[in-house]
């Protein structure tokens, strides 16, 4: 599974990367998705590499970010009584795995598709070069926990 952040903001943007951000749920800057590893998403990413970030998430990054920035409709928090009533899971952490291991879904569990982030602490590095020659954008592997445990 990637986790997708959304580092730029929309002027100057061109239609079509637009929508590609808008069918990746990515509205807002720091607004952040998890997708499945499929050519088709794959191809979504690189479309937006000039404005997003992604990497594949870990467990222990990810189980923190559904626990402490998952939201329901309403913005009301997750926990661990409203999984255990409407999910098959016992607690937050069981269904982060198994969202991670593609058994459910967010939308599935009831859960808002996005997680709304607060920016890094220290910013963002350039907002405009690749991660690869010190920048914030493009495909960053596991370095994308870093980030996100700055912003969680």
């Amino acid at each position: 599974m990637y986790a997708v952040i959304r580092i730029r903001g929309r002027t100057g943007i061109r239609k079509n990367i637009a929508d590609t951000l808008d069918m990746l749920n990515l509205t807002r800057i720091s607004h952040t998705v998890v997708i499945p590893d499929t050519p088709s998403y794959k191809g979504m990413l690189q479309k937006a590499k000039d404005y997003i970030t992604w990497g594949e998430v870990s467990e222990e990054t990810f189980k923190k970010l559904v626990s402490e920035r998952a939201r329901l409709p309403g913005n009301k928090r997750v926990t661990d009584e409203y999984v255990k009533e409407n999910t098959d899971y016992a607690s937050v952490d069981d269904l982060a795995v198994a969202i991670l291991n593609g058994e459910t879904t967010l939308k599935e569990s009831g859960l808002k598709p996005i997680f709304r982030l607060a920016p890094p602490k220290k910013g963002y590095e350039n907002t405009r070069t690749p991660f690869t020659e010190g920048g914030s954008l493009g495909y960053r592997s596991e370095n994308i926990n870093e980030l996100l445990e700055k912003m969680i």
